[in-house]
């Protein structure tokens, strides 16, 4: 593995290191099942790998960090599991949003939050407030979020500004679009991370994937810590990245 310290602090435009990080966090029951435990379990396990790699982002310089926590396609799962996860949510809204506060972190929350309780839509907008003036990382919990959603939601939106006539027909491309999806006034994303040996993107920020590097690993997520991430990071920097390019071209840029 790669050690925390191969790793220098990234500089000004550094291209090794990516602005965008998102995570699918993979793993937690099969974790807990092969330790004797409850599905549940797993997913407290999990939390201590979120905060790890939290704090490792941050030391490495990645602008926004997006952790896939609640697809709106879990709701399927057993109700009990369902029950506990929003138990979980809830406590983490409580207990961590002061630590990344102190520790300069925004915290956003994307996806259909009317989805939850009233108690849980109080606690995101007390902490996306406590947070909203800090500039170190930009951390951004997808929870009930679908990528599908997401695109339908922003072409409503557009299709309700043409209807109006606040916005014109023609006018609508690919930027239009993209203002109005969740993470519109963020850079696209660099780098995608899927534990626990899955290789698939599972609905997760398809705009802003398009042109994301994959990285998949069969470590399951409540193993997934900062060394792990560090690796993710090497993989990353080693590759060639040629947004439709020759490798001659990408090569003479830079890319």
């Amino acid at each position: 593995m790669t050690s925390p310290q191969s790793l220098q602090s990234p500089q000004p435009g550094d291209a090794s290191i990516p602005r965008h990080v998102a995570i699918i966090m993979d793993g937690n029951n099969r974790w807990a099942k092969s330790h004797g435990m409850s599905g549940v379990r797993g997913h407290h396990a999990g939390v201590e790998a979120v905060r790890a790699v939290i704090r490792r982002a941050a030391e490495r310089g990645v602008g926004t960090l997006t952790l896939f926590a609640f697809s709106s396609e879990n709701w399927r799962r057993p109700a009990a599991e369902v029950q506990a996860l929003m138990e979980l949510f809830l406590m983490a809204l409580k207990r961590e949003v002061r630590k990344l506060h102190d520790n300069d972190i925004k915290l956003s929350v994307i996806g259909a939050r009317e989805g939850f309780s009233s108690t849980i839509q109080k606690h995101i907008a007390s902490a996306e407030a406590l947070t909203a003036d800090n500039s170190g990382l930009h951390l951004v919990v997808a929870a009930n979020y679908g990528g599908r959603w997401d695109i339908t939601r922003a072409a409503r939106c557009l299709a309700q500004r043409v209807a109006v006539g606040e916005l014109a027909a023609e006018n609508v491309d690919e930027q239009a679009m993209e203002d109005e999806l969740c993470l519109g006034h963020e850079p696209p994303v660099d780098l995608c991370i899927r534990t626990s040996g899955e290789r698939r993107i599972s609905n997760f920020l398809l705009w802003q994937m398009a042109y994301a590097e994959l990285y998949f690993t069969p470590v399951l997520w409540p193993d997934f810590g900062a060394e792990a991430f560090d690796d993710a990071l090497a993989d990353f920097a080693g590759r060639q990245r040629r947004f439709g390019m020759t490798d001659e071209q990408a090569e003479a840029q830079g890319a």
